[in-house]
């Protein structure tokens, strides 16, 4: 059922109110290179208006410049685009364009193990803040929902929406603090046609409330295409055409081309601009390019083309609207809430997500059993056997291993598609990164603390070693430091890696870290090569294997040799640590760097995830030079 504006409430009255926002652009040019051709234009000088209180679509065949032109409009993608784009008027200016707009991009990313309501209510507590009450919220929450249809869902899981909720849910998420510019990648892509027709008139319904709507959409169908007040269209970077959709018609009708009856306005003109009826792009980009936008939403089938309305681009914005956007600039959009609260519900969300996914924490749980009794069963009883002290050394580095390879994974795996919703929800300003990533390095330290406590409960008491409780609590700090340095390296690699990428290259660069940890034990520290020596400093977990061979070794008691062992060597355990070239080693020390190294790693993980979501000049200049070897490359096979 098709919405109107009378349906469906769009005035959100417990929600901030926002001024109108239009929004206009002229000779925007965007281009990539493209190795040794040098560089492919996407843009060629576009012009356009796009006015408050409208639904606006970029359409055009694949390869025009639809997504290039709304990532530009956006703020999303502005580096290496040229031309002027004005906000009702003034040149826009980019951080405070950010905070007024919103940017809902093609996948449907929403956080998992939430019903819609809780994910309504996290984003409500982050964008609004305390300011408003809680009851206000829920109010806001519910008009919202009621709008896009999503009041009967309010207590699905989002796991479960279909994929119309989904895009829907998207699109509530954004609208909590009205915000006047609504940017809209491909919405419909993959509905299917009553879908199509729901989330274009909920659109419309929305940019009746006075909104700026701007959506790429591929290929509409011809109700789709004439519920749109303004159409924009590209071809090969050009504009040829920007109006009301169905007046496209008569516009093509001047140019020579007549558009069979009962056929889709929409498809006729992308087959024109494939040039399937002959060469006339050029003399429609000509019409755009007088200065003028064809518009008149009134008048559908004018008789001629020199009826339809003429609007100059370049026509002034009046006074009130340059007021307008200078009350727009200000601070009032930007994290409504501040950092220790962003932090809170951050945590809170993660926290809650995990509770949620039992089957996942149940089979993390049952990993870290089993492998501790596994581990336990191999060296069991040797803790105390002066015949089995190479075991036992054996014994602490598979725990090094274990803390080093079980922490990491799963960061491997799941942060690169965690990166795609913290880019967008970063992007439309729901919190600083710094609160996200304090809350994500917290937020899994409870899980860490618990499941390995579980893990060195089973082999401390499987194999035999000294009950004495220092030992043990210097012991279990060793393996939850190794574990911590672990996730912190596994998200050093994910914050720039695909999955693929990551779970090759985590797996890989673990290998020297174990090599060098175990390198040159009992064979002097002379004759160890220099470059070698320089290495060792920078493993982690030999600093890790020297910390436990202190903590479970140094001055125990000598062993007792076993009745069926004729000679046993290392009875004497501080003969062992000198012997293996530790004996200068201090417990203490150890757990310092490697409380460095896990600052220097988590640290190195954020400045990398910053740098992806917001790249600065260096970044962007390694990124264009990667790019252009990538071309070259290609070019060369």
């Amino acid at each position: 059922m098709e919405l109107t504006s009378t349906s469906r409430n769009t005035s959100m009255r417990y929600l901030p109110k926002r001024p109108p926002v239009d929004i206009e652009f002229n000779d925007v040019t965007y281009s990539v290179p493209q190795g040794r051709k040098g560089s492919k234009m996407i843009l060629r000088s576009v012009n356009g208006q796009f006015r408050s209180g409208q639904l606006t679509a970029i359409l055009g065949p694949s390869g025009a410049g639809k997504s290039t032109l709304l990532n530009i409009l956006a703020g999303y993608k502005c580096q290496g685009a040229t031309g002027q784009i004005l906000v009702n008027g003034q040149p826009r200016n980019l951080k405070q364009f950010r905070k007024m707009s919103r940017y809902i991009m093609q996948e449907d990313l929403v956080q998992p193990m939430l019903s819609v309501e809780e994910a309504m209510m996290v984003a409500a507590d982050l964008k609004l803040g305390k300011n408003m009450t809680k009851n206000d919220k829920r109010k806001a929450i519910d008009e919202i929902l009621q709008l896009l249809r999503l009041d009967k869902a309010k207590n699905t899981s989002t796991n479960g929406l279909s994929g119309g909720e989904r895009k829907r849910l998207s699109v509530a998420l954004e609208l909590l603090n009205n915000p006047p510019v609504l940017f809209l990648d491909e919405p419909t892509t993959g509905l299917d046609d009553m879908s199509c027709s729901q989330c274009i008139a909920l659109l419309k319904n929305i940019a009746e409330g006075g909104r700026t709507v701007i959506c790429s959409v591929h290929t509409p169908s011809a109700k789709l295409f004439s519920m749109f007040d303004n159409v924009y269209i590209l071809s090969e970077g050009q504009c040829v055409y920007q109006g009301y959709g169905p007046e496209v018609v008569p516009f093509l009708s001047e140019m020579g081309i007549d558009c069979p009856k009962h056929y889709n306005p929409a498809d006729f003109i992308i087959e024109v601009c494939c040039n399937e009826y002959g060469e006339y792009q050029d003399r429609m980009v000509s019409v755009i390019h007088n200065g003028r936008i064809i518009y008149n939403k009134k008048s559908i089938l004018p008789s001629s083309i020199q009826e339809l309305k003429e609007v100059d681009i370049s026509s002034s914005i009046s006074s009130i609207k340059e007021q307008v956007y200078s009350e727009l600039s200000s601070s009032t959009f930007e994290h409504e809430s501040n950092w220790m609260t962003q932090f809170s519900i951050l945590i809170s969300r993660m926290w809650l997500q995990m509770w949620r996914d039992r089957s996942y924490l149940f089979l993390r749980m049952i990993l870290h059993v089993i492998i501790g009794v596994l581990i336990g069963t191999l060296y069991f009883g040797m803790g105390q056997d002066g015949s089995k002290t190479l075991f036992n050394f054996g014994f602490y580095f598979c725990c090094l291993i274990f803390f080093m390879y079980i922490p990491m994974m799963p960061v491997l795996l799941q942060f690169p598609r965690e990166i795609q919703l913290v880019k967008r929800e970063h992007f439309n300003k729901w919190y600083r990164l710094s609160a996200y990533f304090a809350a994500l390095s917290l937020s899994t330290l409870p899980v860490q603390i618990i499941l390995g406590s579980i893990y060195v409960v089973c082999v401390y008491f499987l194999t035999d070693q000294p009950l004495e409780m220092d030992r043990l609590f210097m012991f279990f700090l060793i393996c939850i430091l190794t574990g911590v340095i672990s996730e912190s390296l596994g998200l050093l690699i994910a914050a720039q890696l695909t999955v693929v990428n990551a779970m090759f290259v985590g797996p890989v660069a673990t290998v020297p870290f174990m090599l060098l940890a175990v390198y040159g034990f009992g064979s002097g520290y002379d004759t160890i090569p220099t470059l070698i020596k320089i290495a060792m400093y920078f493993s982690y977990l030999r600093y890790s294997l020297e910390g436990l061979i202190h903590a479970m070794l140094k001055d125990r008691a000598k062993l007792s040799c076993p009745d069926t062992e004729e000679y046993c060597i290392y009875t004497d355990l501080n003969f062992f640590i000198k012997d293996m070239g530790m004996e200068n080693t201090m417990y203490w020390i150890d757990v310092l760097v490697l409380c460095f190294i896990f600052i220097l790693f988590r640290g190195g993980s954020y400045y990398l995830l910053r740098q992806r979501l917001a790249p600065n000049k260096t970044f962007i200049a390694l990124q264009y030079i990667g790019r252009l070897i990538k071309s070259h490359v290609g070019i060369a096979r």
